[in-house]
């Protein structure tokens, strides 16, 4: 600190400045030292016009002249600036150095806000709901070929009314098993089964990373649940309904039967309950190509090469992880190449084989297989009617019902019973074959074979439906 002229106050050396005396400071003394006495001085120093004068406790420190700072007047109140002084004084003779002892007083004042803040933090966390680790799990944590979309419905309409609000360091086994029940009464086991996959995952999930694996210390409720004890016994996830010849017959005669309607009656008369010629088409290329209904309604016309013959599915439409999908280049037998020529009649004028009927794009995914699913309501338990929704039994067929899904089981049998090696029916359904090695290694497509087998499969379509005939 430089000492520059040195001044007391008007009473003499050793007394106090009084705060009349500091505050008639001129700014003439800056840079000059005021003397309070016990050891406390202040520099007047002067910033944008103001005079302020900074105060400081001179001590010996292991015999070198040291300096405490106390406080600038007019911002710190003299008494205020002396009692600083005081305290620094006392550490002192003490025996501790004033300068470390501030230092260590900021450490705890900061160590004092982080413990606050650190406290605050884990409220917060211990405060985590279900429908909090959800948000999280859903951005990062899961990526489905459907964009999570399944999922999103699921837990929306089943998972988070219920468990939404519940803390998850609270969630226990029960709050699961309970929610589990409620869909198995409604008669959705399936959802009930692949609900308890997900939330199961998610929690997995969670057991990884913070702040979650801190508040399920206690272990995950979802390894506590076994579904198979809560599903209706004789429930198996894996279908195995097929249609059986006569069961394609009596569909062919049913969309026979709807092709005679729409040829004699109008719009008015209720046509729209009945199945489009759009979906009927769908279902007969399901079953001739082995497709996913899902795939085939999302077909563009660039797709389809009439005179190749093929129709080609790209990675992005076909089913399967994040960068482990395959495109799928499907020939066409007669009976699927004639369904196209049907469609394209139809849908020809739009870049989509199955447009959407108020937007553009195609049409949802779900779409044909709700028809479906609506015209065999006998076999549905549904506690209401659904909203702008078909209800009748016009698709009924045997004692089972059946979904689009099937008829790429139905499909495949035939094949199997045309005596088709089973490899080239997986390739036909785009199923991964083969060891990793092979599948670097083995690169023919087999594309003769499964050309073949697609024409096997079309000309015993062919046969079966002339039988009706």
């Amino acid at each position: 600190m430089d000492l520059g002229m040195a001044r007391y106050p008007r009473g003499k050396k050793g007394s106090k400045w009084t705060v009349k005396e500091l505050d008639a400071v001129k700014a003439e003394w800056k840079g000059d030292t005021l003397n309070d006495g016990g050891g406390l001085s202040g520099e007047v120093r002067l910033n944008s016009g103001s005079v302020s004068i900074v105060f400081r406790y001179a001590f010996k420190w292991q015999g070198k002249v040291a300096w405490h700072y106390c406080g600038t007047y007019p911002t710190v109140d003299m008494a205020v600036i002396r009692e600083e002084r005081d305290k620094a004084r006392d550490l002192v003779k003490s025996g501790v150095d004033p300068r470390v002892h501030k230092v260590a007083v900021k450490i705890e004042a900061q160590a004092a806000i982080l413990e606050i803040i650190r406290v605050d933090e884990q409220k917060r966390a211990d405060a985590l709901t279900f429908n909090d680790l959800y948000g999280i799990w859903i951005k990062d944590g899961v990526s489905r070929s459907d964009g999570n979309k399944y999922i999103r419905q699921s837990f929306g309409k089943h998972a988070i009314p219920v468990l939404g609000d519940i803390e998850v360091r609270h969630l226990t086994e029960n709050h699961l098993r309970d929610v589990y029940r409620r869909i198995i009464a409604a008669g959705k086991t399936a959802t009930a089964v692949e609900l308890s996959k997900d939330i199961g995952q998610m929690l997995r999930w969670a057991e990884r990373r913070k702040p979650w694996r801190a508040l399920l210390i206690d272990g995950n409720p979802a390894e506590l649940v076994d579904i198979k004890q809560l599903v209706p016994k004789g429930y198996t996830k894996e279908r195995k309904r097929q249609l059986s010849i006569g069961e394609i017959i009596q569909l062919k005669r049913i969309f026979d039967a709807t092709a005679q309607i729409y040829a004699n009656r109008s719009r008015k008369c209720g046509i729209e309950r009945l199945l489009k010629n759009e979906s009927q088409i769908a279902l007969w290329l399901c079953l001739g190509t082995l497709c996913r209904i899902g795939e085939l309604l999302k077909t563009e016309w660039k797709h389809v090469n009439f005179e190749q013959r093929t129709w080609f599915i790209p990675a992005a439409n076909t089913k399967g992880e994040h960068g482990k999908k395959r495109e799928q280049l499907i020939y066409l037998s007669e009976f699927t190449l004639d369904q196209f020529k049907q469609l394209h009649a139809l849908t020809g004028d739009s870049d989509w084989a199955f447009p959407a009927r108020n937007k553009e794009g195609h049409v949802c995914e779900k779409t044909v297989s709700k028809q479906v699913g609506d015209r065999q309501v006998k076999f549905k338990q549904r506690s209401r009617k659904l909203k702008c929704r078909v209800e009748n039994n016009s698709l009924v067929i045997g004692d089972e019902e059946w979904t689009p899904h099937d008829l790429r089981r139905t499909g495949s049998t035939l094949m199997q019973k045309l005596k088709i090696n089973r490899d080239i029916i997986n390739l036909c359904q785009n199923h991964v074959i083969g060891s990793k090695i092979d599948r670097v290694y083995l690169l023919d497509e087999y594309t003769d074979e499964k050309r073949e087998a697609w024409k096997m499969l079309g000309d015993k379509l062919e046969e079966i439906l002339r039988c009706d005939e």
